[in-house]
């Protein structure tokens, strides 16, 4: 097995690791899944029971891109999450639990996950 088959396999693992424990402790909540990639970074809430996306942001929307010149960045992230709390809070979704997958919680995941917070998401 190659290093590439490895590190794939551990991210796999981790993803698998971390949503099934939101799953586990989610209790009827939605949950909030973030993915982000090199240039832009996205949020979904869904729902687990009904296996469909209630919400959905990303920095490829009309109302964030071209707000900034960068969408990679932690700006951007939190623009992300401000838009993700009012289009939830829009639906009457308050509570949601936070789906990391394979990143740390660092960086843009940390500000997506502070700015849905101030913009009145409980998690």
């Amino acid at each position: 097995m190659g290093i590439r088959a490895r590190i794939s396999k551990g991210r796999e693992r981790r993803s698998f690791r971390v949503r099934n424990r939101v799953r586990r402790d989610a209790h009827g909540r939605l949950r909030l899944s973030v993915f982000r990639s090199n240039k832009h970074i996205y949020a979904q809430l869904i729902d687990d029971a009904a296996g469909n996306t209630v919400v959905s942001v990303s920095t490829l929307d009309g109302a964030i891109a071209g707000a900034g010149k960068y969408a990679g960045n932690k700006d951007a992230a939190t623009k992300v999450g401000k838009l993700l709390a009012e289009r939830a809070t829009a639906k009457g979704i308050k509570e949601v639990v936070f789906d990391r997958g394979q990143y740390r919680y660092h960086g843009r995941v940390a500000a997506l996950a502070d700015a849905a917070r101030e913009g009145g998401l409980e998690f």
